[in-house]
């Protein structure tokens, strides 16, 4: 290096310094982070990164079978690639709730360091305006945490944090702050440092966005196996599945594959805080790679969204749950007549506040069952819910009508043929024995990895199937595990309250 670039490089180090004494002091002297891959990574108009994110959030997925959000992994590439992943993650967010702090936490692409460095020189910007960065707790975690710094070079070129921010001022409804936490950490000790630092803050009035992309540059087929064997590490909420998954899918001869997890650090991070709390639960979310907008699939960049959430208690008890005849009636018409409606409509309608009970006010999970002329015509459902049980009899109708694949949608002439029937449903109880299931009372759901399948209680009265046949064509016809599948998999069981039309 020229003696004229050093001096550039060490009066530039002194300035941040300057700037980071006043700042940290509550000065108004600060120096807010511009954004550098505005017109790369996303659009730097702001109209139009405002009807990009439309779009990309109009595509999302959503899918919402949980109650607090407190964190969300998602992915940083350019919006065209990336984009419609992140946005389904986002979209599991309240975005009327008011949260004390968003961190986002990124691992470094430019600059090795060691812990991590957190921005306390101003806020961001980005081209919808000002984001907010909680200062005076960004200033405290350095000054009292020797594993945290303010690193100047951390954060003037690193893209995956700053992308993330525009998702968050599109999507929230309420102001918010943010601690950006860039990680340069590269051993398990200075992770498990920072994360016992950060663990206090997780809890429902804060959120961590963890960004992340994962597998790079092996063919569109490799990218998906590789992508699911560490998927499937992370929903598993273990710091060594994830370590294992990352060995592995090295070992695999993946030709071209450069990382599995580019952000292993930050997921680290995060999963050092969770794993040991059996209160969370971790739901996969969304999944493409960039082989799925791009023409070139011979090297790839794979994106998952999962988010990590409180366990929700259902206020149902299979013992105490008691809908009277009334109840069950005005649940069966609420269902049909918002089916009418929205095949005619295209909207869900208002239920008479006058026919509402406690009972039918009651969070819980249920399952709709379409019968024409003794046939299944559609069935869907959800197992926990934070809406009335009401609410979620009216979109799992819906659902049933016009959202089954195995059948087309259900044509407004045909609902006259067609009997419903509601499954109102006890919380999910794993069991270590297939002993536990009881043919009729219970009903099962098999999961292993992303792959899921459910049978209602009645399928077996109906069928009259072996407790053997019960989970083999659940497993082959549902989950899609074969056969023999839910050997290898996790059995949850439930019972249901179940009413219909023609017998009730």
């Amino acid at each position: 290096m020229k003696k004229s670039s050093r001096f550039s490089y060490l009066l530039l180090i002194i300035i941040f310094t300057a700037f980071y004494v006043e700042c940290s002091s509550q000065s108004t002297d600060c120096i807010d982070r511009d954004p550098v891959v505005a017109g790369s990574f996303y659009p730097e108009n702001p109209t139009q990164l405002k009807a990009y994110l439309e779009t990309l959030f109009a595509q999302s997925e959503f899918i919402k079978t949980y109650n607090d959000v407190l964190a969300v992994i998602v992915p940083h590439a350019g919006y065209v690639y990336s984009g419609k992943v992140a946005a389904s993650g986002y979209n599991q967010i309240d975005p009327d709730k008011e949260y004390d702090n968003i961190f986002v936490i990124t691992s470094s692409h430019r600059k090795v360091f060691k812990g991590a460095s957190i921005y306390n020189q101003g806020d961001y910007i980005t081209p919808l305006g000002k984001v907010k960065v909680n200062k005076e707790l960004a200033t405290k975690l350095i000054n009292e945490n020797d594993i945290f710094v303010f690193d100047p070079e951390a954060h003037s070129d690193e893209h995956s944090l700053e992308v993330q921010l525009p998702f968050l001022q599109y999507k929230m409804n309420k102001d918010f702050q943010i601690i950006p936490i860039v990680t340069g950490a590269k051993t398990l000790g200075e992770i498990k440092e920072i994360s016992e630092v950060l663990k206090p803050y997780f809890n429902k009035k804060n959120l961590f966005i963890v960004s992340t992309d994962f597998s790079h540059y092996p063919n569109y087929e490799n990218a998906k196996a590789a992508d699911k064997t560490t998927g499937d590490a992370i929903l598993s909420n273990s710091v060594v599945n994830v370590i294992n998954a990352i060995n592995y899918n090295g070992s695999a001869n993946y030709e071209n594959l450069v990382t599995s997890l580019c952000g292993w650090p930050a997921v680290l991070t995060l999963l050092n805080i969770t794993e040991k709390d059996h209160g969370i639960q971790t739901v996969h979310i969304d999944y493409q790679n960039s082989g799925d907008v791009s023409e070139d699939k011979s090297r790839v960049v794979g994106y998952h969204s999962i988010v990590f959430a409180k366990k929700k208690e259902q206020h149902m008890s299979k013992n105490q749950f008691i809908l009277s005849g009334t109840e069950k009636e005005n649940l069966l018409q609420i269902a049909r007549t918002t089916i009418k409606e929205y095949l005619e409509k295209g909207k869900i309608p208002e239920v008479n506040s006058s026919l509402l009970t406690k009972a039918m006010e009651t969070e819980c999970g249920a399952f709709v069952t379409l019968h024409k002329n003794g046939q299944l015509r559609g069935c869907i459902g959800r197992f926990v819910a934070d809406e009335p049980l009401y609410s979620i009899v009216q979109k799992m109708a819906v659902a049933a009508a016009t959202e089954d694949n195995r059948f087309p949608v259900v044509k407004k002439e045909e609902l006259e043929e067609i009997d419903l029937e509601i499954s109102v449903l006890t919380p999910l109880e794993k069991i270590e024995s297939i002993d536990e299931i009881e043919m009729g009372r219970h009903g099962i759901y098999i999961k292993k990895g992303f792959s899921t399948g459910t049978f209602l209680p009645q399928v077996a009265l109906e069928t009259g199937w072996t407790k053997e046949e019960f989970l083999g064509y659940c497993s082959k016809n549902k989950a899609g595990l074969g056969w023999d599948g839910w050997k290898e998999a996790d059995i949850y069981i439930y019972e249901a309250l179940i009413f219909a039309e023609k017998n009730d």
